[in-house]
């Protein structure tokens, strides 16, 4: 007797289950015209300024949890009605908290994280061309070096390390 119950309403649930999921399936299309639905420009800016709260080093829009999701499409319904992008990160923030902003803000002490970047470069590209051109005065000074500067015994030792050098690279066959 169980199993007519178990059969009758397995029967019941596979004559469901293709019009539920039609009726799921005519919930999530578009308008008739609509075409697909795309992100306000908005979200978009928005959600690209955003880290993860629930992907630890991920960034939103990349975030693969349903709480991610969830959160994308808060973002949208904001930029639905007319929330700027600014205004989006700045309300996200305010619920989540300040480190899941990925961009420094560009004023107060967020601007020095935009500044410090082009200064040291610069810096560097100033302190090599001071090295370069320290160098280059020191090699002025000195004048070029030829053969003839060297002395007897360095041309001794010189010979002295070729010969030495030729004996060994010469294979002894026995």
């Amino acid at each position: 007797m169980t199993y007519r119950r178990i059969l009758l309403v397995a029967l019941a649930w596979s004559a469901a289950l293709p019009h539920l999921a039609a009726a799921q399936a005519q919930s999530e299309l578009p308008p008739e015209g609509a075409g697909p639905y795309e992100r306000p420009p908005a979200a978009v800016e928005a959600i690209r300024k955003l880290k993860s709260p629930y992907c630890p080093g991920f960034m939103l829009e990349v975030c693969s949890s349903s709480q991610g999701a969830a959160l994308r499409d808060s973002i949208e319904q904001l930029a639905d009605m007319g929330w700027s992008a600014d205004s989006i990160v700045e309300w996200a923030i305010a619920n989540h908290g300040e480190e899941y902003r990925a961009l420094p803000p560009r004023e107060g002490t967020g601007l020095l994280a935009w500044l410090m970047p082009p200064v040291a470069m610069l810096a560097g590209a100033g302190l090599l061309a001071f090295a370069f051109l320290r160098m280059r005065r020191r090699q002025d000074m000195a004048g070029p070096r030829s053969i003839e500067e060297t002395s007897p015994e360095d041309e001794e030792r010189l010979a002295r390390a070729l010969r030495e050098l030729e004996e060994e690279e010469e294979a002894p066959f026995l």
